[in-house]
């Protein structure tokens, strides 16, 4: 007891305290707002993870040959497929999805909000990337080996932003880590019927930035030493989908059923089962038609069929080297002297 009084007299910032016992949280979830114009943790933290996401693959993807500007023209195509899909996926699992979301459709698409599920990212980005990648004449497998390196640098911010927004919370407990949320604006106190205001509870979004983290560093590790394309993006989705499927043991999730079947599972649960089942053949896939890629090949367009060159150009190039360096044409300018002597002769008489 001594030491958690210690501990609350070192930290007791006001908007964070520690002990005893708990840990309290009092921050409002939105910085500042002018008119109906909000700008919030949640977002800001979004923007962060993206910026910190695409410096900490730049190297990465420079030894893949994958240049910035092929990173930038998959990117924002994968930024939107994200958004829609992790908010999509997130608005059809509300229990209110009828009630609230149809009736106003506005906050649909609202990710400012709070409220992503990433399952739904996952199943529009990776095919988003695949589909560019084939654009662009690059290998899909190392350009997605690059986008789940970029997303779990991203989701550590995005936990970041749950913690601060109260939108992910964990059963009720007694645990001298639990988390209480006091401010009024918290999602944990917008819903008295909840009763999770003040209420010590599971830091469930603290669990998954551990889990996020241990996992970034692992594959941190993996990515300069493995050679063979889609190791990595298996790596990063049997992980999630396993993290997934503990953690969410600990979170005040609705249970639901799934095909008849009731074993007291969440949604995230049944969509990790199912994900892990459809990676079993996808990791045989994987393992039987990507080939390490040789040192000192480009990993991106190793073994990927390229552009011919126009043709055109490769006139223009033939053309070159076959021209003398002066310009002049000697077969031309040798003409007149190859001539046979009775030739010169009938033309100057």
């Amino acid at each position: 007891m001594h030491t958690s009084f210690v501990l609350a007299n070192i930290i007791n910032w006001g908007w964070l305290s520690i002990g005893p016992p708990y840990i309290y949280i009092n921050i409002n979830p939105v910085i500042v707002q002018i008119g109906p114009v909000a700008l919030r943790w949640y977002g800001l933290m979004y923007v962060v993870g993206i910026v910190i996401g695409l410096w900490a693959i730049r190297h990465y993807t420079e030894r893949k040959g994958l240049t910035q500007n092929i990173v930038y023209r998959i990117f924002w195509w994968c930024l939107v497929a994200g958004l829609i899909g992790g908010r999509l996926y997130f608005v059809v699992q509300q229990p209110n999805f009828f009630s609230y979301y149809l009736i106003q459709p506005q906050h649909i698409l609202a990710t400012w909000e709070g409220g992503m599920a990433f399952f739904g990212a996952i199943f529009l980005v990776i095919p988003t990337i695949f589909w560019r990648a084939r654009v662009e004449r690059i290998n899909p497998l190392v350009a997605i080996d690059a986008g789940v390196l970029f997303a779990i640098v991203g989701q550590i911010f995005g936990r970041i932003g749950n913690l601060i927004n109260g939108d992910i919370i964990g059963y009720r407990s007694t645990l001298p880590w639990s988390t209480v949320y006091q401010n009024p604006n918290s999602f944990a106190c917008l819903n008295p019927a909840a009763n999770t205001c003040n209420v010590p509870v599971q830091p469930a979004a603290g669990y998954e930035l551990l889990s996020n983290i241990a996992v970034m560093v692992l594959m941190f590790y993996l990515a300069y030493r493995v050679r063979r394309p889609g190791v990595l993006m298996l790596i990063y989705l049997y992980a999630y989908v396993i993290t997934q499927f503990l953690l969410f043991f600990v979170r005040d999730n609705v249970v639901v059923t799934f095909l008849g079947l009731n074993w007291g599972l969440k949604q995230a649960q049944w969509t990790s089962l199912v994900v892990f089942i459809i990676l079993l053949p996808i990791t045989y896939l994987v393992f039987r038609y990507s080939k390490p890629v040789p040192k000192g090949a480009v990993a991106a367009t190793y073994g990927i069929p390229q552009k011919p060159k126009p043709e055109v150009e490769e006139h223009k190039e033939e053309d070159g080297e076959n021209q003398p360096a002066d310009g002049k044409d000697e077969a031309g300018t040798n003409d007149r002297q190859e001539m046979p002597r009775e030739t010169h002769e009938k033309i100057e008489g």
